[in-house]
């Protein structure tokens, strides 16, 4: 039997089960008419301040991610940003992340030949952005005097989760050497144990960007600044539609939907997003309709954002391709 042929059908499938009950859990009792017109009421002003904010945090997460690919070459903020616009506008609209591999590819072709280290550097950087997640979600249960339901029941197995990744971060790059003796002892061809050292080195340097002091206490600033941006957007989103969310409750909401992010998800994170929002602000005193109200605002927002970014960034490079072609064929 070919897994490979078999895995795209499933994951797919399980994707859609999973955001098809989610959704249903999500949406019991929601006053359509009443979310409908919450979102019609929003104020324009506020949603262009969210639109702002979002715009720049995007800015961030690309010089933040810049920090981690120039261990290894000199990547422009331009294309760092392009590429990370890209790839959220990607991960938008593609199951399966497939912006991560869209943001890979718009890098490692311009600037770094190895894609296996500009991938491992996006992914890594997504593992520690979901370590910090666990922190902050970790800290708002524990505090906040709140009934939050499920969410309280994933403070210890989150925290177990998220330190075991940082561990694997510490401490992987520094068992290259055993990796590499295991390698050697497997009963393959030499080319293709050749390719697999290769591919281990590669993801190793990719974790490795973080065991230098400097860049990673860059990582953490911007990334604190993300997650505080993110949260003002959000208490901003929630004004604009009439809504008072709590700062506790932003960044909570956040946390979840960061790590409902992570799970096997339909194009938009449809049915994820929704019970994320529902389980992270009804706690706090908002109705399961105008949290679903919020959320689908919010997704809207985001699609505009990243999807102008994104598209620009495509075309940019698209049309480098295209010189770069061109190049190559007048040189010949």
């Amino acid at each position: 039997m070919n897994w490979d042929r078999l895995r795209r059908p499933v994951t797919v499938v399980v994707a859609v089960v999973l955001a098809a009950t989610l959704l249903y859990y999500a949406a019991r009792g929601i006053d359509w008419r009443e979310v409908l017109r919450i979102a019609a009421g929003a104020n324009p002003s506020g949603l262009v301040v969210v639109a702002g904010i979002g715009a720049l945090t995007l800015l961030l997460r690309a010089l933040r991610w810049r920090l981690l690919l120039n261990a290894q070459g000199s990547v422009s903020v331009g294309v760092a940003f392009w590429a990370t616009a890209a790839g959220y506008f990607g991960n938008s609209i593609l199951p399966a992340r497939a912006g991560e591999l869209v943001r890979t590819f718009m890098v490692s072709s311009r600037y770094l030949t190895d894609t296996t280290f500009v991938l491992s550097t996006a992914l890594t950087e997504r593992v520690v952005d979901g370590v910090v997640l666990v922190g902050v979600a970790s800290l708002i249960i524990l505090t906040v005097p709140l009934q939050l339901g499920w969410l309280a029941g994933t403070v210890k197995p989150l925290a177990v989760l998220g330190l075991a990744a940082a561990l694997v971060i510490v401490v992987a790059p520094l068992l290259e050497p055993v990796g590499v003796t295991l390698l050697n002892r497997l009963r393959v061809s030499s080319p293709l144990r050749t390719r697999l050292q290769s591919t281990l080195e590669q993801i190793l340097r990719g974790m490795r960007t973080f065991h230098n002091g400097r860049r990673l206490l860059g990582f953490l600033g911007l990334t604190t600044a993300i997650w505080c941006l993110d949260s003002l957007a959000t208490v901003v989103g929630g004004a604009a539609l009439g809504l008072e969310i709590p700062i506790p409750a932003a960044f909570l909401l956040l946390a979840a939907l960061g790590l409902a992010s992570a799970l096997p998800s339909t194009p938009g994170y449809v049915g994820v997003y929704q019970f994320a929002a529902v389980s992270a602000l009804s706690p706090f005193g908002l109705s399961r309709t105008g949290a679903i109200a919020y959320v689908l605002v919010f997704q809207v927002l985001m699609i505009v954002v990243t999807g102008f970014f994104g598209s620009v960034g495509l075309l940019k490079y698209r049309r480098a391709k295209l010189i770069h072609a061109a190049g190559d064929a007048s040189g010949s």
